[in-house]
């Protein structure tokens, strides 16, 4: 059997047009070329922006998680806080140290990236920044908008691996930063 090497090529766009332009989800629709010739001219898209996502470890070692109902899902997750980066902060690290304390009260001074991932590249176009934050502590009562809900869980580290394996926490985006920061750690 013959291998075959192949270079990826981006697609050329064609023509593009946002069908869904709401608040809370855009969504456009792209006529594209492919490489090969091939023409497509309902590739959606989900015009997403980017976010973050917190591992807050206390000086304690506890780390800090919150539960909630989401919606599309209709389930209670547990969840390491974050959420979307605003359009005015111009550094991740900001929107991942907002969005700690927005939810939980928390706040941290050592806050680190760990990566920068693509969560869905086949239809999302956002970014998702994965922080370790050290030494979090408590600051403030939570600061949540109207339609939030949140629970806030305070649990050894020790117990975060236990937590994924046994499905406790089972959202991909904490999944994915629970192992990294855990291994960042070394635990």
């Amino acid at each position: 059997m013959e291998n075959k090497t192949y270079t990826p090529v981006p697609w050329k766009v064609l023509k593009s047009e946002m069908v869904v332009d709401e608040k809370w989800y855009k969504l456009r629709r792209d006529h594209v070329a492919l490489p090969s010739g091939l023409e497509m001219d309902d590739y959606y898209v989900s015009v997403r922006p980017n976010v973050v996502l917190t591992f807050p470890l206390t000086e304690d070692n506890h780390v800090i998680f919150v539960r909630q109902y989401k919606h599309a899902a209709a389930d209670i997750f547990v969840e390491l806080p974050g959420g979307v980066i605003d359009a005015h902060e111009t550094e991740p690290s900001e929107a991942a140290r907002r969005e700690m304390l927005e939810e939980t009260g928390f706040t941290s001074d050592d806050v680190e990236l760990l990566l920068e991932a693509t969560d869905n590249p086949t239809k999302d176009t956002n970014r998702m920044y994965y922080f370790l934050a050290r030494n979090a502590r408590k600051v403030a009562k939570q600061d949540l908008d109207a339609s939030e809900a949140i629970e806030v869980l305070k649990v050894p580290l020790r117990e975060v691996e236990q937590m994924i394996l046994s499905g406790q926490v089972r959202v991909a985006g904490t999944v994915a930063l629970c192992l990294l920061a855990l291994r960042k750690l070394g635990i």
